[in-house]
């Protein structure tokens, strides 16, 4: 496991949420408040090199695994999808979180892991001190607001909502060539010596695992179905938690949506900017910016 390389001070723990599904945990750090990160597609919390160990230094950092991906279990999903809707996922973060002692934590998430900390936000908004989301919007205004360049350049979030097995069974044909190929499709322009080889093989040996096709798969169906269910009886609810909503200035999702004014409809305390020279992988990118974006958005909300 490549991420104990790359976190040498932390503790690696195999946390069971119940209904056997065990999530891959790392945890770090000193300090008393705790922060949470969670990972985007097709990734693992090894996305967080950059970042964690410097926010280990004032926090206790918690990195995990969704469920379906890395070192997570992935169990078979139910026909309406609903083990992997982001609900689940995000209580599975939360019970991660208790049996370590935090009842409120701060909370961060990239990709997916921010889809996930959008619903944690609305199902337990007691427990997060703050949120950093990184290069999304609410996935209901993503899909209702989709046209052709949006499909074009996120044609995966179509392609793995087909049923009956088809994503997991063409993608199982060379899990490594989909690797390269999506990164390199979405890193910015000066950021591809961030993504070495190394983690790239790290990043294909989970994705090698058939059940972690078929997890995100699934984590894909059901925010198509399931999620969207949820999401519309929420589209009232306005987010009190501080967010700090950051995405990159040379992705897709802040060239064809205003950010900060897409959360600023859900949530009522909003800052954030589009990272420079950035593509999609916004904490791996461009860590320095992103890491001191934190740093200063913690300080001002920390409780200590």
């Amino acid at each position: 496991m490549l991420a104990k390389k790359y976190f040498p001070e932390f503790t690696h723990k195999l946390v069971d949420v119940g209904d056997g599904i065990k999530i891959n945990t790392f945890v770090g750090g000193q300090g008393k408040e705790a922060i949470l990160l969670l990972h985007g597609h097709p990734e693992t919390c090894i996305m967080w090199r950059f970042i964690a160990p410097k926010l280990a230094e004032k926090f206790t950092v918690v990195l995990t695994d969704l469920r379906g991906y890395g070192d997570s279990t992935k169990p078979q999903g139910l026909p309406d999808h609903s083990n992997y809707s982001k609900r689940v996922m995000a209580n599975d973060q939360v019970a991660v979180m208790e049996q370590l002692g935090f009842s409120r934590f701060h909370l961060a998430g990239h990709d997916r892991g921010a889809r996930v900390c959008h619903r944690l936000l609305l199902d337990h908004p007691e427990k997060v001190l703050t949120c950093t989301l990184m290069d999304i919007l609410p996935t209901y205004d993503m899909y209702r607001d989709t046209n052709q360049e949006f499909a074009t350049k996120y044609w995966h979030w179509f392609f793995y909502i087909q049923p009956d097995g088809f994503p997991e069974k063409l993608l199982s044909a060379d899990p490594e060539f989909f690797i390269h190929f999506n990164l390199q499709r979405k890193i910015g322009p000066k950021a591809r010596e961030r993504f070495s080889e190394e983690i790239l093989q790290e990043y294909t040996r989970c994705f090698s695992d058939p059940m972690t096709i078929h997890g995100i798969s699934e984590d894909y169906r059901a925010s198509a179905t399931i999620d969207m269910e949820y999401d519309l009886l929420d589209r009232d609810t306005i987010i009190k938690t501080p967010l700090l909503v950051l995405w990159g200035a040379n992705g897709v999702v802040g060239s064809l949506w205003d950010v900060l004014a897409g959360w600023q409809e859900r949530a009522e305390n909003v800052s954030g900017f589009g990272v420079p020279e950035c593509g999609h992988f916004v904490p791996e990118e461009q860590p320095e910016i992103v890491l001191e974006a934190m740093c200063n958005f913690l300080t001002k909300y920390n409780e200590e």
